[in-house]
């Protein structure tokens, strides 16, 4: 399921216009990788929870030439499922 199914779905289940799912959908994925971006976690429960993590800095080689590069270390994304979307998919 893409963005656009996504959004017919929630017009199919709740009359709204397409056009206000679409602004709804935007701003909550906004508003939930501004607060990743500050460093606090996102929580729904029973759906999962969404929060970032730091990777080390590391070595790593280029398989073109097989240079040694340096890979500095950052924050990553990470999503961990909610019990109740976990048994759903069961």
């Amino acid at each position: 399921m893409n963005k656009q199914e996504l959004i017919a779905k929630i017009v199919k289940d709740t009359g709204a216009t397409k056009t206000l799912v679409g602004q709804v959908l935007d701003s909550a994925l906004e508003g939930i990788g501004k607060a990743l971006k500050k460093g606090d976690t996102v929580t729904f429960v029973g759906f999962g929870t969404f929060k970032t993590s730091v990777r080390k800095a590391r070595q790593a080689r280029n398989p073109r030439t097989g240079e040694a590069i340096k890979i500095a270390k950052r924050r990553v994304p990470r999503f961990t499922a909610g019990k109740a979307l976990k048994d759903l998919v069961k």
